[in-house]
């Protein structure tokens, strides 16, 4: 896409807890950034809290490690787990990506308005990017620009579209 002069495009790849746990990812990870010729500043691993709280301290690890090559880390999901304040500041992800369950009608709702402005507040504080997912109408919208949420993403712009649409 780049050579097709598309610009400059992050990756997002998910990570599963297996691969999380492999002790040969950074290797593979290398390798393919190599072949493929891609900066790691354009790929970005997303992995959800869960997966980190399972083997939390051999998680932040494995992801301080891969954030050597230059590569991104990015927090999906996030409020849906074991949140833990700690491991957001240990990890330092790049990215936290504030799960729809809390965006569904912020706009009315004044719990979900508390925890989303003490999301974005908490990621900022460790100088993450906020994206909250899932927005589905411009209200929402609204709504998470007063707070400085960083990027929304949802069905509101467009739902995901084969590669052949996007292109």
């Amino acid at each position: 896409w780049q050579e097709q002069g598309l610009g400059q495009l992050n990756l997002s790849v998910n990570l599963s807890p297996r691969q999380l746990r492999d002790d040969n990812l950074k290797s593979l990870i290398s390798a393919i950034l190599t072949r493929t010729q891609l900066p790691a500043k354009y790929l970005e691993l997303e992995l959800t809290e869960s997966i980190i709280m399972e083997d939390s301290i051999g998680a932040i690890h494995t992801l301080n490690d891969l954030k050597q090559l230059g590569l991104k880390v990015s927090v999906d999901d996030f409020g849906t787990g074991y949140s833990s304040m700690m491991y957001l500041q240990t990890m330092q992800a790049d990215e936290i990506k504030i799960d729809l369950a809390f965006i569904r009608n912020i706009h009315i709702d004044k719990t979900k308005q508390n925890i989303v402005a003490a999301i974005i507040e908490l990621a900022h504080s460790t100088n993450a990017h906020t994206v909250a997912e899932g927005v589905e109408c411009q209200e929402e919208a609204d709504y998470l620009a007063t707070l400085n949420c960083h990027i929304a993403q949802g069905y509101y712009w467009s739902p995901a579209i084969p590669m052949k649409d996007f292109e």
